[in-house]
């Protein structure tokens, strides 16, 4: 098993990034399968697997902003920042993806994006790789 770590530098209050090429990086030449599991490190960001479309990406933000409300939650008196708690709890902190063939198994039009929800920030990821 391995495991390493990146950051993210975010620019808005509520974007997606690519982090795809960064947690295909963390396999470890020589490993034929197995699974990586990214991990971000926070609760107000979270990771998901997604088609890597502008309009899409732009989609999931405003739908994200439309179930949410940016205001009127209890945890808004501590640091105005609920909704981006909330936010980030739908799509969760995590992803696991299948390695084959030295790879990971994404489909298609699969890439993983980490949402940030409270930004600008930089975020940490975690990355663990586990195979033969």
């Amino acid at each position: 098993m391995t495991q390493s770590t990146f950051t993210v530098e975010t620019d808005s209050r509520l974007t997606t990034v690519d982090v795809t090429d960064r947690i295909a990086a963390a396999v470890p030449d020589g490993l034929e399968s197995g699974t990586a599991t990214a991990f971000v490190q926070h609760t107000t960001a979270g990771l998901a697997v997604q088609e890597d479309e502008p309009r899409l990406r732009g989609d999931l933000e405003s739908f994200l902003r439309d179930l949410v409300p940016d205001e009127g939650h209890a945890h808004d008196q501590l640091d105005g920042n609920a909704d981006s708690h909330l936010r980030a709890a739908l799509i969760g902190p995590d992803v696991t993806i299948p390695i084959a063939d030295g790879e990971l198994a994404l489909g298609t039009w699969q890439s993983v994006f980490l949402v940030e929800c409270d930004g600008p920030r930089t975020r940490t990821v975690v990355v663990t790789v586990a195979g033969e």
